[in-house]
C-alpha cells in the first residue's frame, strides 16, 4: 500500500465493521466490493459506466498486465489509472493464483519465485516476490500485494504448510496470521480460499482468522463471492471482497437482484415486459423489459453481456451499501436477515 493509505474504524455492529480507506486516488467504504479489472478493463464496461455503479475502487490482474501490454509500457504511458482512464484507486493482486491456475509448466523456488510458461506465446516467465512488487509500483496500483501461491482445496497437511497458505487447517491459519502481523503492514489479505471447498468451510476460516488480525486494518477476503458470501463474510468480521462473478455471469444471461438470481435466457422472459427490479437505484435495471434483455442473450448480442454485467455490478454496489448503512446504524442482524428473506422468495414469474 501506498505510504498515503489510512484506515479508520467508522462503527461496528457484533463483527461486522463499517470503515473507509484513503489513497492517493480517493477513499473508498467499507464493506468494499472491488470489480476485477483483468486487463486493464472491467470486461464490457466503459470506466464511467463501472463508475456509475457505485464502484469505488477496481482490482487490476498483475500476471495479464505483465505479460501484456507489460508493465514498463504501463508505467512510460503514465502508469495504470491514466492508461485505463480510471481515476480512482486500484487494487493489484501478486499474479500468484494466475501463475498457479493457468500456467501448467511451473517451478518454485523458496528465493527465486516461480518460474513459468506464458499462456499467450510460451514464453517463459520469471515472477519473484521483489519482481511482482516492482511491477505493481510500476503500474502506479494505490494497494499492491505481496506474492502468495494460491492451492486448491482440501489438500494435505504436509502442502499446506509448505506453501505457507493455512488453507483449512485453523492452526496454519492462525501462524500464519500472526508471523504477519508481527512484521506490520497496512491491510491483511485472507487468500486461498473460494478455490474449491464449501461455503461454511470458506465462512468459518474467514471467521477464525480475522480474529487474529488488528482491528485498525482492513480485512480483505480474497476472490469472494457470491451475494450471500459477501453479506455472510461481512458478518464474521471481512471488509473487502473482489470477483469475477457479477461480470462473468452477465456474460452468460445471468442477473443478480433484491430477488435473488434470474437467468435471462430462460424462455419465460421472452414475453415479460417487466423490468429486473423496478425498485432499483440503477436506471438500467429499472429501463430495460426482461423480454428485451432475453433477446440480446439469446440473440448473443454484445449489449447484453454490458447490460447485465453493469446491472449486476450495481446489484453488488447497492448490497454493498446497504450492508453499511446497517451497520452504522446498528441494524445488521435486520438487514442480514431481511435480505436473506428476499432471495428466498425469490423472483416470481409475470401474472
Amino acid at each position: 500500500m501506498n505510504d498515503a493509505f489510512s484506515f479508520r474504524l467508522i462503527a461496528t455492529d457484533g463483527v461486522a465493521r463499517r470503515g473507509e480507506f484513503v489513497t492517493p486516488h480517493g477513499a473508498v467504504q467499507t464493506p468494499a466490493f472491488m470489480p476485477v479489472g483483468t486487463q486493464a478493463t472491467v470486461k464490457g464496461l466503459p470506466p464511467q459506466e463501472v463508475s456509475k455503479t457505485g464502484t469505488e475502487i477496481l482490482l487490476g490482474n498483475t500476471y495479464h498486465l505483465m505479460l501484456r501490454p507489460g508493465a514498463e509500457r504501463i508505467a512510460g504511458l503514465g502508469g495504470l489509472h491514466k492508461f485505463m482512464n480510471w481515476e480512482r484507486p486500484i487494487l493489484t493482486d501478486s499474479g500468484g493464483f494466475q501463475v498457479m491456475s493457468l500456467s501448467e509448466l511451473r517451478t518454485l523456488d523458496e528465493t527465486k519465485g516461480v518460474t513459468f510458461r506464458s499462456h499467450i506465446d510460451g514464453a517463459m516467465v520469471e515472477l519473484s516476490p521483489e519482481r511482482a512488487i516492482e511491477i505493481q509500483t510500476l503500474l502506479g496500483a494505490d494497494i499492491v500485494m505481496q506474492l502468495d501461491e494460491c492451492i486448491k482445496l482440501p489438500n494435505t497437511p504436509a502442502e499446506l504448510d509448505r506453501a505457507m497458505q493455512g488453507g483449512d487447517d485453523p492452526e496454519l491459519r492462525t501462524q500464519s496470521a500472526r508471523a504477519l502481523t508481527g512484521i506490520g503492514f497496512q491491510g491483511y489479505a485472507i487468500g486461498g480460499l473460494a478455490v474449491g471447498e464449501p461455503q461454511q468451510v470458506m465462512l468459518k476460516v474467514s471467521e477464525e482468522t480475522a480474529r487474529e488480525l488488528p482491528a485498525d486494518r482492513p480485512r480483505y477476503l480474497m476472490g469472494v463471492g457470491t451475494p450471500d458470501d459477501l453479506v455472510e463474510a461481512v458478518a464474521r468480521g471481512i471488509d473487502m471482497f473482489d470477483c469475477v462473478m457479477p461480470t462473468r455471469n452477465g456474460r452468460h444471461g445471468g442477473a443478480f437482484t433484491r430477488l435473488g438470481p434470474i437467468n435471462l435466457d430462460n424462455a419465460r422472459h421472452r414475453d415479460d415486459p417487466r423490468p429486473l427490479d423496478e425498485q432499483s437505484p440503477y436506471e438500467t435495471t429499472r429501463i430495460y423489459s426482461r423480454a428485451y434483455l432475453h433477446h440480446l442473450v439469446r440473440a448473443n448480442e454484445m449489449l447484453g453481456a454490458m447490460l447485465l454485467s453493469a446491472i449486476n455490478l450495481a446489484y453488488y454496489q447497492e448490497l454493498m451499501a446497504g450492508m453499511r448503512g446497517a451497520i452504522e446504524g446498528g441494524r445488521f442482524a435486520e438487514f442480514r436477515a431481511r435480505t436473506r428473506e428476499e432471495w428466498k422468495k425469490g423472483d416470481l414469474p409475470a401474472l
